[in-house]
């Protein structure tokens, strides 16, 4: 069983294309408005979109240290299992891209084929350590949740459904719950709609059970504009969709005074 974390972990997937990363980035702009709170931001997309949309180069993603360890075994290295671990711990530290009260952690693509289960494993534990130290963790994670837990970490505390208004964006966010249900743990989930064009439209959507609704984000030109000049989110105006972002957090309680949903997580698998 995990111990209780410091702070939220919170884990955003949807289907591609729905702005899942930029809803990411906006979520970490919101909490690092503290200079008090560390944050620790994961990449576990393999396009790395997260490190585009807040201005972070990327020099090593956890995926090139396991692959590096994959081609030592394979070319016989003698490997013991302490001096490995002390390695790996060395290289995932180095590769945190690091600012003020913010640290920067992509996952990549793996190369290697097969389950080198022991290395993944290994690489997993020394992530969820690293998480200890931080107020926050957000992934901006793949379209399929089980990807987090496979990769990153075994439970999350809030799980963020990100869709657009069509029917297959709400269908693929209603078969990623379902798959989290059984395959990580969590304290919340919740729906969040992007890129709508008002309250009409968004009364005219039909939710599918069992997702619950935490609120929605207006289409924002000023976002619009800042992806088109590649502009860092953490650098751009905040416009009604920053606002939208930190009204949905609220329904989530993503900022309780104490802590108080993180008690009932592990242990605990599906509660909403």
């Amino acid at each position: 069983m995990p111990e209780t974390p410091k702070g939220p972990i919170i884990a955003l997937c949807g289907k591609g294309g729905v702005g899942k990363t930029s809803i990411s980035a906006g979520i970490i702009k919101i909490l690092l408005a503290d200079p008090q709170k560390r944050v620790l931001a994961i990449d576990a997309d393999p396009a790395v979109g997260l490190a585009t949309a807040m201005g972070i180069s990327v020099a090593k993603t956890v995926d090139d240290i396991r692959n590096d360890l994959i081609r030592r075994v394979k070319a016989g290295e003698a490997q013991h299992k302490q001096d490995v671990l002390s390695r790996l711990d060395f290289e995932m530290l180095a590769a945190l891209e690091e600012r003020e009260n913010l640290a920067f952690l992509a996952i990549g693509r793996p190369e290697n084929e097969g389950c080198y289960c022991q290395v993944n494993h290994m690489l997993k534990d020394i992530i969820v350590s690293l998480a200890e130290n931080f107020d926050y963790v957000v992934i901006d994670g793949e379209a399929g949740v089980e990807q987090i837990n496979r990769r990153v970490m075994a439970a999350v505390t809030h799980l963020l459904l990100i869709s657009d208004a069509s029917k297959k964006g709400l269908e693929v966010a209603r078969t990623i719950l379902e798959v989290a249900d059984q395959a990580v743990g969590y304290a919340q989930a919740g729906l969040i709609i992007n890129r709508l064009r008002g309250e009409k439209e968004f009364k005219t959507l039909r939710i599918p059970e069992p997702l619950s609704c935490l609120g929605w984000i207006p289409e924002d030109e000023i976002i619009r504009q800042g992806d088109m000049a590649g502009t860092s989110l953490l650098e751009t105006a905040d416009g009604p969709a920053m606002d939208a972002i930190q009204r949905c957090l609220s329904e989530i309680k993503i900022f309780p005074s104490k802590s108080e949903n993180i008690g009932m997580l592990y242990g605990t698998t599906g509660a909403q």
